[in-house]
């Protein structure tokens, strides 16, 4: 059966990105990552979300590689109320993009039933709600 290792060192692969590269652009040692695909190390969830920002693909593939998806370049749309909460808390871009995948996830394991947009206050809500699990 297939590991969170396997997942990310089969879709680095395939975006033709050495160890360095991706562990560069995710913010985490090379070493961690060499020990990540040979399934010697657990990650925490802040270095999945920036794996997964990385490669262009899923927490949920990564962690259970159900949803076959990952995109070379995928576009990505920031919600209005996502924006103005990311500008009142001075958010980057990447924590921006970080907060959104994270909100996406959260919604991925949810039933399939109707759900609530988000305000500028519930992004900033989630945010401190994500900081505090998170750190």
């Amino acid at each position: 059966m297939a590991t969170v290792g396997d997942r990310i060192k089969k879709i680095r692969e395939t975006k033709k990105m050495t160890q360095e590269q991706l562990a560069n652009q995710a913010g985490i040692s090379k070493g961690f990552l060499s020990d990540l695909e040979n399934k010697n190390k657990n990650l925490s969830s802040q270095s999945l979300l920036k794996i997964a920002n990385v490669l262009g693909a899923s927490v949920d593939y990564l962690l259970s590689g159900e949803t076959k998806e990952f995109f070379e370049d995928r576009p990505v749309v920031i919600p209005r109320e996502l924006s103005k909460a990311a500008e009142e808390l001075n958010l980057s871009y990447t924590k921006t993009l970080e907060l959104l995948d994270a909100h996406r996830s959260v919604v991925a394991k949810r039933s399939t039933a109707s759900q609530k947009v988000f305000t500028t206050d519930d992004w900033k809500g989630f945010y401190e709600m994500i900081k505090e699990v998170f750190g």
